[in-house]
């Protein structure tokens, strides 16, 4: 039998969106009243679904265009509180309800339904992949994948190509939950990293134009474009909404110096909590200055130097001496808020938090630009070549592309279960 729910023959319904949901547990049998209905599956695990949730979640033309899988049922349309009238089981282990005041019968994608069982959360709104914070002191180089032919292999193959993918996911993983990845053995040609980053999605364009050079050069507008070492720092934090991640591909390098240095800015951040309470709490709290005003273009934003989400976790770090402006704060901030920044900048000397390591030919580095800090040591620019080239990305991209990967696994999960499981029938 089919279980994709995405067949318009199939014995199970539609979902109400794109993704294959594997039946792998069925449901045994089900109970409800007007506004909670339970599934009990035949594993022991019991879901509760309140009857408004599955009325907005259900999957005909009613409730989602069925040519986008967009909602287009509007629930205060429906003239009162959508309540269940009766609910039961197919062969398939597809649920149906029918729904008051409409007398309307929908059915539900057990697959779906159990993937998507709201009642046995642990986390709300958690993650994709768990966030781990580290210093230089536990991992003294990043998480780093051979690349060797990958590209070529990538080329060659379609996208849904199971030996393209896993690389590709391990990457992505690593700089969700560590905040970068080094991939090495990659092509040396320029213009390998736009091959390489428009599979993940689209770059972002900025005044330092979509793919960059970084090297240095004469009449520079940025430090990146000299030999001097730069402190740590995130890129842009000019900008109202700063780039989320940062490629660099190392073409060229045989100079004396100019290690590149990685800190964990959440590590950081912790340990400022930890250590200096009152800090921490100032440098969520004031709006500091960030301004690159540079000589064609001018841009300045105003922002905390740590942001936390509404859960109290940590989301980004603002941290760049050389980009902030002057501190336009309330008069009773100002030593405070220098006082905080001391604070921290004495823990970004601190060599515990610091990895270091030499980019070479065929390196690519990716990283979380609003959480890892980068910097980088001078080089002897007459000692050789020193070419990095560069792009921005944003965060959003890179979690839909793992996604994607994700739903193609589930995809070959669910050919795999049509092929093996035999017809099981549930309790009515």
């Amino acid at each position: 039998m089919t279980m994709t729910g995405t067949a318009t023959d199939s014995p199970l319904p539609l979902t109400p969106d794109y993704d294959a949901w594997p039946i792998e547990v069925l449901p045994a049998r089900v109970s409800h009243d007007e506004r909670v209905l339970e599934l009990h599956w035949q594993d022991g695990l019991v879901s509760r679904y309140h009857s408004v949730w599955l009325r907005e979640n259900a999957a005909d033309e009613s409730t989602v265009n069925p040519a986008t899988r967009e909602r287009i049922l509007d629930l205060s349309t429906l003239g009162d509180w959508p309540t269940i009238a009766d609910a039961a089981l197919n062969e398939q282990g597809a649920l149906s309800v029918t729904f008051a005041p409409e007398n309307r019968t929908l059915s539900f994608h057990p697959g779906w339904l159990r993937a998507n069982d709201y009642s046995n959360l642990e986390q709300p709104d958690a993650p994709l992949v768990p966030v781990t914070t580290w210093t230089g002191e536990e991992m003294a180089e990043p998480i780093s994948l051979d690349a060797s032919g990958w590209l070529a292999h990538a080329d060659t193959h379609p996208e849904d190509d199971p030996q393209f993918e896993a690389l590709l996911q391990d990457a992505l993983k690593a700089v969700l939950g560590h905040g970068l990845v080094r991939l090495r053995n990659l092509p040396t040609e320029p213009g390998t990293l736009a091959r390489i980053a428009e599979r993940i999605g689209p770059m972002r364009d900025t005044n330092f134009g979509t793919l960059f050079d970084v090297k240095a050069k004469p009449d520079p507008d940025s430090n990146a474009y000299t030999s001097i070492a730069l402190p740590f720092h995130v890129d842009l934090p000019t900008r109202e909404y700063q780039p989320g991640l940062q490629f660099l591909h190392c073409l060229e390098n045989s100079v004396e110096g100019g290690q590149a240095v990685m800190a964990d800015g959440f590590a950081i951040a912790e340990a400022l909590r930890d250590e200096h309470p009152e800090a921490f709490a100032t440098l969520t709290r004031v709006h500091w200055c960030y301004a690159n005003t540079a000589k064609v273009t001018d841009y300045v934003w105003f922002d905390p130097m740590i942001k936390l989400d509404d859960r109290g976790r940590l989301l980004e770090v603002r941290i760049a001496d050389f980009l902030r402006g002057p501190l336009m704060a309330p008069f009773e901030d100002i030593e405070p808020a220098y006082d905080a920044l001391m604070q921290l900048q004495r823990l970004l000397k601190e060599p515990r938090f610091a990895q270091r390591f030499t980019y070479l030919p065929g390196d690519l580095v990716i990283f979380d630009n609003r959480r890892l800090l980068h910097a980088r040591d001078a080089f002897e620019g007459s000692s050789g070549h020193r070419w990095l080239q560069g792009c921005y990305m944003e965060r959003d991209e890179i979690r839909s592309r793992l996604r994607m990967l994700w739903r193609s696994e589930r995809r070959r999960r669910v050919e795999a279960l049509d092929q093996a499981r035999p017809e099981v029938a549930v309790e009515k």
